[in-house]
C-alpha cells in the first residue's frame, strides 16, 4: 500500500471514530418484522437486476484499476458510519443520513447497490439497525433509488458547468430526501390510510420524516464535500485514475 493510500485509509478510520462514538440505540431503517412478508418478498426481487448490474459494474472497475478498491472500500465505510447515525423519527423507522451519494458520484449508481446491500447486512446483523426480511425495501431506498437520483443530478450539473463542489452537494442532500421519500411511499403502500389510502398515508409519513431529515440532508450534503476535498488532497491520483476529474476516460453506469 502506497503513502498516498494509507492516508486514504486513516481518513477513513478517523471519520469512523469521529461519528461512531456518537450512535444512539434503538433507532433503524424499516424494522425487522415491520412490513408483511408479501412486500419483503416483492421489493427483494425488484432489486435483483440492480444487484446484478452492480456486481458486473464493481468488476469492471477492479479489472480496469486495481489502486480503486481504495477508494471504493473508503465509499462503503463512508456509508456504513453515517447511515448509523440515526434520529428515531416514527414508529418503524428513523432519520439518518445515507451517505450513499458519494459511492454515486464516484463509481456511479449501480455500484452503489453493492454497498449499500453490504452495509445493511452488517446492520442487521451486528447493529440490529433495520432488519434481514426488510432487507429489500431498505436497499431499494437507500442503495438504489437514493443513489440514481444523486448521480443524476450530479451529471446534469456538470453539464449546466456548476460548481463542482456546488454539484456534489446537492446530488447527495438531494438524493438523501429522495431515498426518505421512497421509504415513506413504502409504508405508505404497507400500511394505507383509511381516509385517502397509500396517498394520503405517504404524506403523514413524509411529513413526520421531514423536521428531523431535512437538515440531516445538508448535514449530509456539506460533509460529503468536505470528503471529497480530502480525496482531492490525499487520494488525487486515485480520483483521476476513475474518471473524476477526467469524466471522459472512464464511462460512470
Amino acid at each position: 500500500m502506497t503513502k498516498r493510500q494509507k492516508k486514504v485509509v486513516k481518513l477513513a478510520i478517523l471519520i469512523a471514530a469521529v461519528f461512531g462514538m456518537q450512535i444512539p440505540a434503538f433507532g433503524m431503517h424499516i424494522m425487522e418484522g415491520y412490513l408483511p412478508v408479501g412486500f419483503c418478498v416483492a421489493w427483494g426481487v425488484i432489486c435483483i437486476p440492480f444487484l446484478a448490474r452492480g456486481l458486473f459494474r464493481i468488476q469492471k472497475v477492479l479489472d480496469e484499476n486495481r489502486k480503486a478498491i481504495t477508494v471504493l472500500a473508503m465509499a462503503g465505510a463512508f456509508i456504513f458510519v453515517i447511515s448509523s447515525l440515526k434520529i428515531p423519527s416514527v414508529t418503524g423507522s428513523c432519520s439518518h443520513m445515507t451517505g450513499t451519494g458519494l459511492g454515486a458520484i464516484l463509481f456511479g449508481p449501480s455500484a452503489v447497490s453493492i454497498l449499500g446491500i453490504i452495509v445493511l447486512l452488517f446492520q442487521a446483523v451486528l447493529l440490529a439497525h433495520g432488519g434481514l426480511t426488510t432487507i429489500g425495501a431498505n436497499t431499494f431506498s437507500m442503495a438504489i433509488a437514493g443513489p440514481f437520483v444523486s448521480y443524476g443530478i450530479y451529471k446534469l450539473c456538470e453539464k449546466t458547468k456548476m460548481n463542482r463542489r456546488v454539484s456534489i452537494f446537492l446530488a447527495a442532500a438531494l438524493g438523501d430526501l429522495f431515498t426518505y421519500c421512497v421509504t415513506s411511499v413504502q409504508l405508505a403502500m404497507a400500511y394505507p390510510s383509511e381516509q385517502g389510502g397509500v396517498a394520503a398515508s405517504a404524506v403523514k409519513f413524509l411529513g413526520v420524516f421531514a423536521p428531523t431529515q431535512l437538515p440531516l440532508a445538508i448535514i449530509e450534503g456539506l460533509l460529503t464535500v468536505v470528503i471529497v476535498i480530502g480525496l482531492e488532497v490525499y487520494a488525487k491520483s486515485e480520483l483521476t485514475s476513475i474518471g473524476f476529474f477526467k469524466e471522459a476516460k472512464v464511462s460512470h453506469e
